[in-house]
């Protein structure tokens, strides 16, 4: 009888005890008040205890049920913001603070959002001066090349190498998702649409070396990218004479499911049609991309990430005249062309990334994603050419004619090169937050299937005689003995190629922040990387290789009354071969090409600073990379062709200044230099320069506005560099051919008139759907420089002189633009 009265009455203490305890929880998105999400937001419980918002301004906080509690929004430059509030047990609560700026604190706030970043030897660039800036090729890359130590010689293409590595050697990532480039573009006119669509990005982040274990296994650079997670519909269009592009972003009811889609074109034909050769051009260059994300509950949510490119290059070149030489000796060109190239490069993306908050301490990852691109390259193209003496009488009617002709000949370049390509990565990587220490660590699996056909040669005929490839002996006794041995092109590769490539990598780094002293900051970080892979296919020897990479890197900033910091960064970094890299110059795979090895080194120091009562940032940076297991490289215009063996040793050294700020009060600008010297000792023959010894770069990026008119603005891209290595033929000896090509210099002008914007919002009329409206012109390559990037080879049979003609690249070009968002 007692027995049965106790078990109720415990049950009932039981349920009891279980309703008092539980919870209720908060959430939602901490805004600012241009509606933009605030990540890092300090959220703190007058009970004690706390939480920080995430990337995309989310926060979640667990308070005690039936109690009043306030929470506390606090963060830099923003005015607190407190609510209290009484909740139910197992209550969900939303709520989405706006946060207004602290005008007495405005000028820290710029300081301090990008310092965070500069600590780990990370710069930020804001999405807005990317998307306003003027380019050739605007977007992320055009901005990138405007900082020390970032070149790129060619306008029409969105490649980039960085401090003496090449276009291969840098990582970009996407929603902390891995994206790939085409392989086999060869020039930038053919190139199209980077991956990167400016449109749709929240934050940009680009370390020139020296980064995180975390970062993957390149020898050069990092640009980490975020895409934006909408709070609200919203709407915008960038149109102009090369092109357009459109996104449009929403959020549900439920404010579960957000979304972003943009879509771009491009027609490349406007600059391509002002060089000098007449062509038959149709370019087609369109891709969709999407980042959709949904909140399945609190504490976990899944993103998708799409892309959708198409890339269709017809090129039918017609005729061209080419002048050079000196003045005393004036030399042209002439050419007539025959056949057509036919390219299409496609490519689809689509990437799952789950993230789950497990608690305040611990957020784990699983990133899930493939890519595929199938690559054609057809060409049949009949050029035949003539050299000879160009008319130099000033007041003649035939100045600029060729008056007598040195040379005649031909050239057939064929090709029909195809490639499918399938990559496949699965990974996990995880964040333990342990008071000033940080933990992180992830495990990737990476599949790639590759299956290759390369077939292209070239004829060279010169007044009816083929002229033979330079590296074949052979004993012509004509007329004496007839000459019966087969006629071969002058370069002929043919090779059939299916590959597949297994890797493992992984990583694990600690950092801590902490203080010296009164307020001297202090950041460590330590780390190591992993990477395991395999090499096998058709007809290929199964070839299994593991590198270690150890990083670190210190940061200190002084209690002192100038604003420094400082920052020492390097380690050994590995970069294992890609299909292109494992290829040689026949089309051979070689699966035993081990991974390149350099031991970095990164000084650095930022100087912040108030000049005419703005602030200013002057950042520098010197390095030395000892390079080893090098395998080396011809670059010729954007293509590049690996010998595919580790026969080289190299270095590179150099230093990098950027001075930042409000050249123009309200306004970001930046001026670069950057000195580097990089070269490479091939099979201890001596060191020569490396096909990226670009020896002095400078940089501008200028921004201003009429005063008494600050709705007209002036964007100015300018930009110096030094003449690279090359210009050689393709099968040449590098040792031979250690001449340069001629400076690269361009300035690109845009000026905008500024029609609605938020502080001039129309309430009726046509404009009253316009958050945004801009009109403008652009100008690029204001001073008509001719910079080349390759050379033609061409031989007088008399005089049995080869000469190197110049490939020009776009003349002076005029746009018109107009962006807009609704």
């Amino acid at each position: 009888m007692k027995t049965k009265n106790v078990l109720p009455l415990l049950l009932f203490l039981f349920v009891t005890a279980t309703f008092i305890a539980q919870n209720a929880t908060v959430k939602g998105v901490l805004l600012d008040e241009n509606n933009k999400p605030l990540p890092g937001v300090n959220i703190l419980k007058s009970t004690g205890g706390g939480t920080q918002s995430d990337i995309n301004g989310y926060y979640l906080i667990e308070i005690p049920a039936n109690q009043s509690v306030t929470l506390t929004f606090s963060y830099v430059g923003f005015k607190n913001v407190e609510l209290t509030i009484t909740l139910d047990p197992n209550a969900d609560y939303e709520v989405n603070p706006v946060m207004k700026t602290d005008i007495a604190q405005i000028g820290e706030v710029v300081i301090s959002r990008k310092r965070e970043r500069q600590i780990e030897g990370i710069l930020t660039i804001s999405p807005d001066v990317i998307r306003k800036m003027v380019g050739a090729n605007a977007g992320v890359e055009n901005l990138l090349k405007s900082l020390p130590g970032v070149s790129g010689n060619d306008e029409l293409s969105t490649q980039y190498n960085v401090r003496g590595g090449n276009y291969d050697e840098n990582l970009v990532y996407v929603n902390d998702i891995e994206v790939y480039r085409p392989f086999l573009i060869r020039s930038g006119q053919q190139e199209g649409l980077s991956f990167v669509n400016s449109e749709l990005t929240r934050s940009v982040d680009f370390s020139a070396g020296g980064f995180q274990a975390k970062y993957g296994d390149k020898l050069s650079s990092v640009l980490d990218i975020e895409y934006r997670q909408p709070v609200d519909f919203g709407a915008s269009a960038d149109i102009s004479l090369l092109g357009a592009s459109v996104s449009v972003e929403g959020i549900s009811k439920s404010e579960r499911l957000r979304g972003i889609v943009g879509l771009r074109y491009r027609d490349n034909s406007l600059f391509v049609e002002a060089k000098q050769t007449e062509t038959n051009f149709k370019p087609k260059f369109a891709d969709a991309q999407t980042y959709l994300t949904y909140k399945f509950t609190n504490k976990f949510e899944l993103g998708f990430l799409g892309n959708v490119s198409i890339n269709d290059y017809n090129y039918k070149p017609l005729t061209r005249q080419t002048n050079f030489g000196t003045l005393a000796d004036p030399v042209a060109l002439l050419v007539f062309y025959e056949g057509q190239e036919e390219d299409r490069y496609n490519t689809f993306f689509g990437a799952l990334k789950g993230t789950y908050v497990a608690s305040d301490t611990y957020t784990a990852k699983f990133i899930a994603s493939a890519y595929q691109t199938t690559e054609q390259e057809y060409f049949d193209i009949l050029a035949e050419y003539r050299l000879g003496e160009v008319n130099t009488d000033i007041g003649g009617e035939n100045l600029g004619e060729v008056e007598f002709t040195e040379g005649i000949g031909g050239q057939l370049t064929h090709a029909r090169n195809d490639l499918d390509a399938l990559i496949i990565n699965v990974e996990h990587k995880g964040n333990i937050s342990l008071k000033e220490n940080k933990i992180e660590y992830g495990i990737k699996y990476t599949r790639e299937d590759i299956r290759d056909r390369v077939q292209e040669y070239e004829i060279i005929d010169s007044a009816g005689f083929s002229i033979r490839p330079p590296i074949i002996d052979f004993i012509n006794e004509q007329p004496y003995t007839p000459f019966d041995a087969p006629i071969v092109p002058f370069t002929d590769i043919r090779a059939q190629n299916d590959v597949q490539i297994d890797r493992i990598s992984g990583y694990a780094q600690w950092s801590r922040r902490d203080t010296l002293g009164n307020n001297t900051k202090l950041w460590l970080n330590a780390g190591v990387r992993a990477h395991n892979w395999t090499v096998n296919g058709d007809g290929i020897t199964s070839t299994t290789q593991t590198v270690f990479s150890p990083r670190g890197q210190i940061a200190l900033k002084p209690d002192w009354e100038m604003d420094m910091l400082f920052r020492l960064s390097g380690g050994l970094y590995h970069q294992p071969p890609f299909y292109r890299e494992l290829r040689d110059s026949t089309g051979t795979v070689r699966p035993g090409v081990k991974a390149q090895q350099s031991v970095h080194i990164v000084l650095g120091n930022d100087y912040s600073f108030d000049l005419w009562e703005r602030p200013f940032t002057l950042s520098s940076e010197a390095y030395y990379k000892s390079l080893t297991d090098v395998n080396p490289y011809t670059l010729e215009n954007v293509r590049i062709r690996y010998r595919a063996r580790n026969n080289a040793v190299a270095y590179a050294y150099g230093i990098d200044l950027r001075l930042a700020g409000e050249f123009v009060p309200g306004t970001e600008s930046w001026v670069s230099f950057g000195y580097l010297k990089t070269e490479e000792n091939i099979e201890d023959r001596g060191y020569i320069f490396r096909p990226t010894d670009q020896r002095l770069k400078f940089g501008v990026l200028f921004q201003d506005y009429v005063k008494i008119i600050p709705d007209l603005k002036m964007y100015l891209n300018m930009v110096y560099n030094t003449g690279l290595p090359g210009g050689s033929p393709s099968y040449a000896d590098p040792y031979d051919f250690q001449t340069r090509l001629p400076d690269y210099k361009r300035a690109d002008v845009g000026v905008s008139y500024v029609i609605v914007s938020k502080d001039k919002l129309r309430d009726s009329g046509w404009l009253k759907p316009f958050k945004e409206l801009t009109i403008g012109a652009e100008i690029f390559n204001i001073f008509d420089v001719r910079n080349s990037i390759t050379n033609t080879f061409v031989r007088d049979v008399y005089t049995k002189v080869q000469y190197s003609v110049p490939n020009f690249l776009t003349p002076r070009v005029f746009n018109v633009r107009a962006t807009m968002k609704f």
